[in-house]
């Protein structure tokens, strides 16, 4: 695939809209209530009796930390009392044996993930526990990717030692930014030698994929000085890299209280920001795989999609086929089958659902064919850049022209603008609708009308 990505300024502006991530689709905003663990048993029962069950990738929600950062828009609990993990982890392992009851004990768990919040929060000892209550009620294997979530505030050579040794082969470094200012502005202040030593340590013991998280549009943030955070990033190398746009909501989410307007950079710095880190990033040898995301040309993600077989879920791009996700903890998504399913985001709630032997789920997603059919699409647009028109018209026995006329009315008006090259038998996303492929995405999707109204969605660029 073409690793040039072509910046245009106005198209660029023109599409700057709020538009879904489609890690899932429907995405969450379409969830309801009246999807309970009922709904949850019966897609969990029809996914065992499927000719080749999927493997299943299990996701962990530890939602602590011990000191806030103002960007975050996570559903976390700050703290500095370990005590509180004690109950919260007593609860977990509960949910686990009622899921794992769910499961054939013969489904092999693909992919391992640990999020939150701060995962090492957690001692070593607690990390031990869990890990060792999955293993119990799971089957887990080498080959898996388990992967992590990490503070390196919180972590030292012992830590990713112990992780290593846990069965996690890859982590996932949040750093945002190195500059000194934004650093303060954003009260996450951790030394680029502490980010490279986790690095460094965590290539000794044989992490397979390393990934650091950044932020563009921070307060403080310029041009000038992401290019040096830019700079120090890529000579410590790590395998991935995600560039993620911050969207300022205070309304919703309490700590950007503390981060000030006038504080922000312009839109049009902003934009110069995210231009300036896709010519740097590509300039360096990394892949761009779709919205945020960086990798190396090495890395599992990018051979992926040279390979045609890379997925995108709620943990972002995985090299991995389609898994049942069973997610647990406190508002963790489920997506078993077609289906979706959350638990509530309320630690009491939860707690109180779990004593009584209950799954914690509060809302959901019950598919239809429909919307089966243009996750297909959304897929394969978000992964590839390609939709293969004569594909889906067979796999869903269906006439693309005429099930998506409307459809193809807009993606007519982005061919004009030149985002895509509509064939008859394929959508080409062009160098120019690249960064703007959620646009794209947005056009298959049936909901979308609310999504933006109730402005739900962070915006593209």
């Amino acid at each position: 695939m073409d690793n040039n990505i072509t910046f245009d300024k106005v198209l660029i502006k023109r599409y700057d809209l709020a538009g879904p991530r489609y890690t899932s689709y429907p995405t969450a905003t379409q969830f309801r209530e009246s999807i309970n663990s009922d709904h949850y048993r019966t897609w969990a029962k029809a996914s065992n009796e499927e000719l080749i069950p999927r493997p299943l990738s299990l996701y962990f929600h530890i939602p602590f930390c011990d000191t806030i950062c103002y960007y975050c828009a996570c559903n976390n609990i700050v703290t500095k009392n370990k005590q509180r993990s004690i109950q919260y982890l007593e609860d977990l392992f509960h949910e686990i044996e009622l899921q794992a009851a769910l499961f054939d004990q013969d489904r092999i768990v693909d992919q391992l993930h640990w999020g939150g919040g701060t995962p090492t929060f957690l001692s070593n000892d607690q990390m031990q526990a869990l890990m060792d209550k999955i293993g119990k009620h799971f089957k887990l294997h080498d080959e898996g990717q388990y992967s992590i979530e990490i503070d390196p505030r919180s972590t030292g050579d012992r830590s990713i030692e112990h992780l290593r040794h846990l069965g996690f082969n890859r982590i996932s470094i949040g750093v945002q930014d190195f500059a000194p200012k934004v650093k303060i502005a954003v009260n996450r202040v951790q030394s680029v030698e502490m980010t490279r030593s986790v690095v460094q340590t965590a290539r000794i013991y044989g992490f397979k994929s390393i990934n650091i998280d950044l932020i563009y549009g921070l307060p403080f943030q310029s041009v000038v000085s992401f290019a040096q955070t830019l700079d120090t990033l890529i000579d410590i190398k790590p395998d991935r890299i995600a560039v993620y746009n911050y969207a300022h909501l205070p309304n919703r989410f309490p700590p950007k209280r503390r981060i000030h307007d006038e504080d922000l950079p312009k839109p049009e710095e902003k934009l110069e920001i995210l231009r300036y880190s896709i010519e740097r990033l590509t300039q360096a040898g990394y892949v761009y795989i779709g919205m945020d995301h960086f990798a190396l040309p090495n890395d599992e993600l990018a051979v992926a999609q040279r390979n045609g077989t890379l997925h995108h879920n709620f943990q972002g791009y995985s090299s991995h086929a389609q898994c049942d996700s069973v997610a647990m903890g406190v508002s963790a998504i489920s997506n078993i089958g077609d289906h979706f399913s959350q638990n509530t985001t309320d630690i009491n709630t939860y707690h109180d659902a779990i004593q009584k032997d209950q799954l914690p789920i509060y809302r959901g997603c019950e598919t239809e064919l429909t919307d089966i059919v243009r996750n297909d699409i959304i897929q394969q647009l978000i992964c590839h850049f390609r939709l293969d028109i004569g594909g889906i018209e067979k796999r869903w026995n269906l006439n693309f022209d005429k099930q998506f006329a409307k459809e193809l009315v807009q993606l007519k008006a982005m061919e004009d603008d030149g985002l895509i090259s509509l064939k008859p038998n394929a959508i080409n996303i062009l160098n120019p609708g690249r960064l703007l492929v959620r646009n794209i995405c947005m056009v298959f999707d049936r909901y979308i009308n609310p999504a933006i109204k109730t402005n739900l969605s962070s915006r593209i660029v």
